[in-house]
């Protein structure tokens, strides 16, 4: 199987990851590709381009004729643990995994859903009363005996390198140092251990056949609800930030959202806060200057 991979999945891939550890297995993704579909007796109609930005989108026909999208992750990006998460979901709110039992590789075969047209389409009300809905039907208990990490542990790890990057730059050192005390505070108070998205956002919950929206591409991990709004809560932030009611804006949306689902704004608050830092610290770090510098602002407001 002959194609050029994707250059926004090598780019977002390796800034995660890094260039060495990515090159290798972008060399052989063609060949991943062309040996998941021959495993599975797929037809293979074309590679999704720009496609996704952590995993190959395939648009494939199943052996009864019947329409689905392979999708071929790195193994550093534990595609297992999304395995488990759309298994445990059924379809109910996700995307449905059409071969749950999985194959000898790292490919997930899933139903086919319309990649061009994500919420990001719609009016940024709408987009978000329909998130609201959408993530709510995520928001489960875990499978027992899962082996998805906690909110708790998955932020120590970031802290670590907010610590080091607050030192090394004086223009970040109130507000890292203030993120870092803010996710300490809600992770002793933490009280809910739900199955999470971990990646919900607009451009995540794309539009069906089966139902108007599913979410797509998790990054699964278990804590409280409020964290799984953060990336929501500051979608469109570019546009915030032009707009001279920015901060008036961002407030009224988190304490909307807070209320749509019966959450605390002040944990949806301070988990926004913290994941805007910790994603424009990556994002400064990846020399992507302007939108770190969006997202400091955003979080500055909060």
């Amino acid at each position: 199987m002959g194609f050029e991979p994707p250059q926004r999945l090598a780019r977002t891939l390796g800034e995660r990851y890094g260039d060495g550890a990515v090159a290798e297995w972008i060399g052989r993704l063609p060949t991943l590709a062309g040996q998941a579909a021959a495993r599975r007796g797929l037809e293979v109609e074309r590679v999704v381009a720009p496609g996704g930005m952590s995993s190959l989108m395939v648009l494939v026909r199943r052996p009864d004729g019947s329409p689905a999208t392979l999708k071929i992750a790195p193994p550093f990006a534990a595609p297992e643990l999304q395995r488990a998460a759309l298994a445990h979901w059924k379809g109910w709110g996700a995307e449905e995994l059409l071969d749950p039992a999985g194959t000898a590789d790292d490919a997930l075969l899933l139903e086919r859903l319309h990649p061009e047209l994500s919420l990001r389409s719609l009016p940024e009300a709408k987009a978000l009363l329909e998130a609201a809905g959408t993530a709510r039907r995520l928001w489960v208990e875990p499978p027992e005996g899962h082996r998805f990490e906690t909110v708790a542990d998955r932020t120590a790890r970031q802290a670590a390198e907010l610590r080091a990057a607050a030192a090394a730059d004086e223009s970040v050192a109130q507000l890292v140092p203030a993120a870092l005390e803010t996710r300490e505070e809600l992770c002793a108070t933490a009280t809910e251990t739900l199955l999470l998205h971990g990646a919900f956002r607009q451009g995540k919950v794309l539009a069906g056949d089966r139902a108007p929206w599913l979410a797509v591409g998790p990054d699964p991990l278990v804590g409280e609800r409020a964290y799984d709004l953060a990336r929501l809560a500051r979608d469109r932030a570019e546009d915030l930030v032009a707009a001279a009611s920015g901060p008036s804006s961002a407030r009224r949306r988190i304490t909307r959202l807070a209320d749509s689902l019966d959450l605390d704004a002040e944990r949806v608050r301070g988990w926004t806060r913290y994941r805007s830092v910790e994603s424009a610290m990556r994002a400064l770090r990846a020399g992507r200057r302007q939108a770190g510098e969006v997202l400091l602002e955003f979080a500055s407001w909060l």
